[in-house]
């Protein structure tokens, strides 16, 4: 039988930390916060916070340099909303980290400040891996307080605790935790003829192609997920799934578990409310898509009519396109 990627070891140690918003150095501590770890957290000296308006990352923008960082006098000029801050976590050398909402118009900010959302810091490389991913855990943490105000089993508002980890109802006392939405995004390959399926929804961007992905639903495991969204939206049917790497997506808090799926069926009949077109890709013409991606900068590039393009780079759908031209095979 021919060699393939699901007999064999990946080409990267561990693809995960090649993906944008991956990486986050900070310490959280989870397990073990004071009750008044926020407090404690705004005195100390060296505190320095994200602020972020209407889940927007506000930044303070020059011609050379974009700092993410406030420290907390330097908040005062946005309206910050302190009480529904969120200790993210620590720095090696003991400073805590913060998130902080404020009440600013994202929109009139004046320079040098300016509000960017989470797409464009990664594909505009506007900040460090460590710092995007920090930013991924704030933004995600912040949606999921804002949209936990009130308990799903009584009504009644619900408080913060322990630094924006998790919130308790303060009629009944149910507690909830901080939640990750799992999805799984698949490159589906044909074997034998060397292909890999790829599809576009009508919101991508002109051009654009990319793998396909759902979410997992109640009851199921990754690997059937794989195999019930490729068929749903492709009627692809899949055998063996393989994991290849995950990266945090905080639009709003999901978590992307990429796979490679082998197609044990290959007419394509897509689902046309999900996607505009699909299909099977050759190796040199996905190669041909990330090559041109690569010469394009970081913008996302304007193309000619039936130029084909892939996800940014930074993506996992790219990452998975990527690692299969890269899969040694020999």
């Amino acid at each position: 039988m021919k060699p393939s990627l699901f007999d064999l070891y990946r080409p990267h140690a561990e693809p995960s930390t090649m993906v944008a918003f991956a990486e986050n150095t900070l310490d959280r501590r989870s397990e073990y916060r004071a009750p008044d770890c926020l407090e404690q957290a705004f005195k100390a000296e060296n505190v320095h916070a994200f602020a972020l308006a209407s889940g927007k990352l506000v930044v303070k923008h020059d011609e050379k340099i974009i700092d993410p960082l406030f420290a907390p006098y330097e908040l005062a000029e946005l309206d910050p909303v302190p009480e529904d801050a969120i200790l993210l976590g620590y720095l090696k050398n003991g400073e805590p980290r913060l998130a902080i909402p404020v009440r600013a118009d994202p929109e009139t900010l004046q320079e040098p400040l300016k509000a960017t959302d989470g797409r464009t810091l990664y594909r505009q490389q506007m900040l460090d891996d460590d710092l995007l991913g920090q930013f991924a855990q704030a933004s995600s943490l912040m949606t999921w307080n804002s949209n936990n105000r009130f308990c799903g089993k009584c009504g009644s508002p619900t408080r913060s605790e322990i630094g924006g980890y998790r919130r308790v109802c303060e009629a009944c006392g149910h507690t909830i935790f901080p939640r990750t939405d799992p999805v799984a995004i698949m490159l589906v390959i044909d074997v034998e003829r060397d292909l890999c399926l790829l599809g576009r929804s009508p919101h991508f961007p002109e051009g654009m192609y990319s793998c396909l992905a759902g979410f997992l639903e109640p009851g199921e495991t990754v690997e059937h997920t794989v195999r019930r969204e490729t068929f749903e939206e492709a009627g692809i049917r899949v055998g063996r799934v393989r994991y290849h790497a995950s990266q945090p997506w905080p639009m709003p808090h999901s978590l992307m578990i990429g796979c490679y799926g082998e197609a044990i069926s290959f007419d394509i009949r897509r689902d046309e409310q999900e996607l505009e077109d699909c299909r099977w890709f050759t190796r040199e013409e996905t190669a041909a898509m990330i090559e041109r991606s690569a010469t394009s900068g970081v913008a996302a590039p304007s193309v000619a009519p039936g130029t084909t393009t892939p996800p940014p780079k930074g993506a996992i759908a790219h990452r998975l396109m990527r690692d299969w031209l890269d899969w040694k095979l020999d």
